[in-house]
């Protein structure tokens, strides 16, 4: 690569264990630019309950300015029991998270799991499943469905919220997952309720029609119920499920369950315009600054960074290889160490991927 292209990133570090394991990952970021010969400029930002405490707001006006002028944004997590009693409309997720999502149009949520054969002790299947790599990754629908449906009515005896999907919302997502599929193992397994819901049918009409354009791809259909329970009897037969945002929410956090912990999981979440990487688990307060914090599903996200954004493949993939062989040779945070007496601190987690690279 000749010479060297900047970058603009927004920094949202977010609540609880956010600003620790977004230090590493930005530590790990720092190795990368300098090995691949790329300028980065991070601007810092606050978001959820830390901009509830600190300007009133879980979005405010500055963050939103920082995220539209910049490349992608690398967030950390929102929320907490803290504001647990604010108005849903003020709360770190809804007020702050949703509201981003929707104001960066962001609209499929990639997450990749990956189970490391050094973790399979820490896995809750048996070892007779996962004796054999894992290897799948969740395309969610993002932009639509019930999260962001209309009328939404809260009251002391009735609540409503719609799942409303229309076709072009189905056509980009699926347009994701037959991308990514080709590059993999290409074989998707679209998930929805088609025997219950409407939007459903809509969904699995729409991906039909998709699947037709593209022979090379391997289809099938799989109720949801199903598809929770195949996971856990069969993670193997999996390599690209796309389902809607309710189902791929729910779904994406079992696969998790699989890898062990939400600590290994990262994501993507692409936008028409620019991206945010987030890791897929929560603010975890009950371990704020303890140091116990597993920073791998922030690195891993700034990794995806690295391939959808800076479309460097090579630095990604080499990101992913550091953090393989770290936990081959011992280094593990609490959550994914059998023995806790010998887990490795969050700041010692980012610092042996920086060696590894």
């Amino acid at each position: 690569m000749s010479g060297k292209k900047s970058f603009r990133i927004a920094v949202l570090p977010g609540d609880g264990i956010g600003p620790e394991v977004m230090q590493e990952a930005v530590r790990v970021l720092g190795v990368i630019q300098k090995k691949y010969g790329f300028d980065c400029d991070m601007v810092y930002g606050l978001i959820g309950g830390a901009a509830i405490d600190g300007c009133g707001t879980p979005l405010p006006e500055e963050t939103r300015q920082i995220c539209r002028n910049s490349d992608a944004v690398l967030l950390g997590c929102v929320g907490g029991p803290k504001w647990d009693a604010l108005p849903l409309e003020r709360r770190p997720e809804s007020g702050g998270l949703l509201v981003l999502r929707r104001e960066m149009e962001l609209y499929a949520n990639i997450r990749p799991l990956v189970l490391f054969k050094e973790l399979r002790d820490i896995s809750p299947l048996s070892s007779s499943k996962t004796e054999k790599e894992i290897d799948l990754v969740v395309v969610r629908e993002l932009a639509g469905g019930i999260y962001f449906g209309k009328p939404r009515r809260l009251g002391a005896d009735e609540g409503l919220d719609t799942m409303l999907y229309r076709r072009r919302d189905v056509e980009r997502i699926a347009e994701v997952a037959f991308s990514l599929a080709g590059r993999r193992r290409g074989r998707i397994t679209s998930v929805d309720k088609a025997n219950v819901l409407s939007s459903s049918v809509l969904w699995r009409s729409v991906v039909d029609e998709i699947a037709a354009q593209h022979p090379e791809i391997e289809v099938r259909h799989m109720y949801v119920d199903n598809a929770a329970m195949q996971l856990i009897l069969n993670p193997h037969q999996f390599d690209v499920i796309l389902t809607t945002n309710l189902f791929g929410d729910i779904l994406s956090d079992e696969t998790a369950a699989i890898g062990g912990s939400l600590g290994m999981l990262p994501s993507a979440s692409l936008g028409k315009k620019s991206h945010l990487y987030e890791p897929a688990g929560g603010s975890a307060p009950d371990i704020a600054g303890t140091g116990a914090a597993n920073p791998v599903a922030m690195i891993l996200s700034m990794a995806l960074m690295l391939e959808y954004t800076f479309d460097r493949t090579d630095a990604a993939k080499d990101v992913f290889m550091a953090v393989g062989t770290a936990v081959k040779d011992g280094y593990r945070t609490r959550d994914v160490c059998s023995d806790a007496k010998h887990s490795v601190s969050t700041e010692e987690m980012g610092r042996a991927v920086c060696r590894y690279l």
